[in-house]
């Protein structure tokens, strides 16, 4: 199978999609407000950022940088606003429009990031006491172009403890 540098970083995006929706999923209202030490962000600020981070890419990618922090919205809404914004960056690589900045940096840069602050949400469902099933995610059905909140659910065979 050979697939663009495009069509492999949409499936990046979808691979995160994937894993953000199930450490999102089924989170106690609590643990958007929850904190690992004083010092620590808390997993709302933390998906606010993702969703900023998302914001920039598409920005970058237009030609027109700009980073531009928002304000925490609620809980749910926030955990939207990342995923739109996921989706927006999806689509203008899905689409035929140039990038204007080089892709890898786009990976190096936020794509990178978001991977990270993904998986220190699901460090933080664990400290709060919430976590969810871990997965072989080599198994999952991650598809190129589904980058929203909605997933497919994990076979419940390939989750465990």
């Amino acid at each position: 199978m050979s697939m663009t540098d495009r069509e492999i970083i949409r499936h990046l995006l979808a691979t995160l999609a994937y894993r953000a929706s199930k450490t999102l999923r089924g989170a106690p209202e609590s643990f958007a407000g929850f904190k690992a030490d004083a010092k620590s962000k808390t997993p709302l600020q933390i998906v606010a950022h993702l969703g900023d981070l998302f914001d920039w890419a598409l920005s970058i990618s237009i030609g027109e940088p700009k980073w531009q922090a928002a304000e925490p919205q609620e809980w749910q809404e926030e955990c939207k606003r990342f995923f739109v914004s996921l989706k927006k960056f999806d689509d203008y690589l899905a689409s035929e429009l140039p990038s204007n900045f080089e892709l890898t940096k786009l990976v190096q840069g936020p794509i990178a990031d978001a991977l990270t602050h993904t998986g220190q949400l699901a460090m933080l469902r664990r400290l709060h006491g919430s976590p969810m099933k871990s997965e072989s995610y080599i198994r999952a059905d991650i598809v190129i172009g589904r980058v929203g909140y909605e997933q497919t659910p994990a076979e419940t065979k390939y989750e465990f403890d």
